[in-house]
C-alpha cells in the first residue's frame, strides 16, 4: 500500500493558494490598508485614519453615483429577473428553426461589451439611426438627447444592459426549466389549470432558487457597471459628470500620477458593502419563502 505524505496534498494546492493569495487576497487588503492612508500611484503616502471615509459624507458626485447605480438596480433587477425567463419559456418549445432563435438570443452575450457600447453610442447619436427613424416617421422635429440629458442616458445604458444580458440569463433559466418535472405541467393541466396557473403554480417555485441566483448576479452587476456608462458618455460621465457610477468614480480618483488611491480605496470598499446588502438580502427572503 502506497503511503501518502502529509504535504503532498499542500503540494498540489499550493500553486492555486498562491495564486489566490497574490492576486486576490493581498489586493483586499492592500485595499483596506490604502483607505486610511493619503496615498497616490507614485508614492505610498501618509496614515491619515478616518479621513477619506470622513470625505465620502461631502462628495456630491458620489451623490449622484449612488442615486444612479441605486436607479439601474431598481429598473434592471425587475426587466433581467423576469424577461430572461419569458424568453427561456419560449424558446425551451421544440418548433422548427428554435436553435436559431437560441443563437440569435444570446449572440449579444459573446459580443465585447465596448463594441456594443459604441454601436449602440452610434445608433443613440443626434444624427444616428434612432433620431433618423422618429424624424421620419414624423414622432419628432429635433433630435431626441438620448446621449446629453442625464436621465435619457442613465435609461439608455439600462437598455443597452438588459439587451446584453437577456441570453445569458435566457441560458440559466434553461437549465433551471429542464429540471421541472413534465409531469407537473401535465397533472396541472388535467386539473384545469390554464397556462397562466401553470406558470405561476409550477414553474415559478420550481425556478425560484434560480431566479434568486439571477437577482444577485444583477445586483451586483448594476451596482458595479461601467462599460455601458463610460462608452456612452465618451468617459465624460455625462453632463456635468452626473451620470458617472461608482465604479467610474473610483477610476477617476485612481487614475494618472496625482490619482487619490487613498479615497478610491475607500470608495472601492463602499462598493464592496453595497453590493454585499443585496446578496444577503434576496438570500434571506429566498429561506423565508422556503
Amino acid at each position: 500500500m502506497t503511503h501518502r505524505r502529509w504535504f503532498t496534498p499542500w503540494l498540489l494546492a499550493g500553486p492555486a493558494l498562491l495564486w489566490l493569495a497574490v492576486f486576490n487576497l493581498w489586493p483586499a487588503v492592500n485595499t483596506v490598508i490604502l483607505s486610511f492612508t493619503s496615498a497616490k500611484p507614485l508614492g505610498g503616502g501618509q496614515f491619515t485614519g478616518l479621513a477619506n471615509y470622513r470625505r465620502i459624507l461631502d462628495d456630491d458626485q458620489l451623490a449622484d453615483a449612488l442615486l444612479n447605480s441605486v436607479v439601474y438596480l431598481l429598473v434592471c433587477l425587475p426587466l433581467l429577473t423576469l424577461l430572461p425567463l419569458l424568453l427561456a419559456l419560449l424558446v425551451q418549445r421544440r418548433l422548427p428553426g428554435i436553435a436559431f432563435f437560441r443563437t440569435a438570443f444570446y449572440t449579444p452575450v459573446v459580443a465585447s461589451a465596448v463594441v456594443v457600447a459604441l454601436i449602440w453610442g452610434w445608433a443613440l447619436d443626434d444624427r444616428g439611426l434612432v433620431n433618423g427613424v422618429l424624424r421620419q416617421s414624423g414622432l419628432t422635429d429635433s433630435p431626441v438627447s438620448f446621449l446629453t440629458d442625464r436621465w435619457l442616458l442613465l435609461l439608455s445604458a439600462i437598455a443597452l444592459t438588459t439587451w446584453k444580458g437577456l441570453g445569458y440569463y435566457m441560458v440559466i433559466y434553461l437549465s433551471a426549466l429542464a429540471n421541472v418535472g413534465r409531469d407537473l405541467h401535465e397533472a396541472a393541466a388535467v386539473d384545469g389549470a390554464g397556462a397562466v396557473r401553470r406558470f405561476w403554480h409550477v414553474t415559478l417555485p420550481g425556478v425560484r432558487p434560480t431566479m434568486v441566483l439571477v437577482s444577485v448576479l444583477i445586483s451586483v452587476s448594476s451596482l458595479r457597471v461601467f462599460s455601458e456608462l463610460y462608452v456612452l458618455s465618451n468617459g465624460t460621465g455625462g453632463p456635468g459628470g452626473r451620470d458617472m457610477s461608482v465604479v467610474m468614480l473610483i477610476q477617476m480618483y485612481s487614475r494618472g500620477f496625482t490619482g487619490h488611491l487613498g479615497y478610491a480605496s475607500a470608495l472601492s470598499l463602499l462598493l464592496f458593502f453595497l453590493t454585499l446588502g443585496p446578496m444577503l438580502l434576496l438570500t434571506r427572503l429566498n429561506r423565508k419563502a422556503g
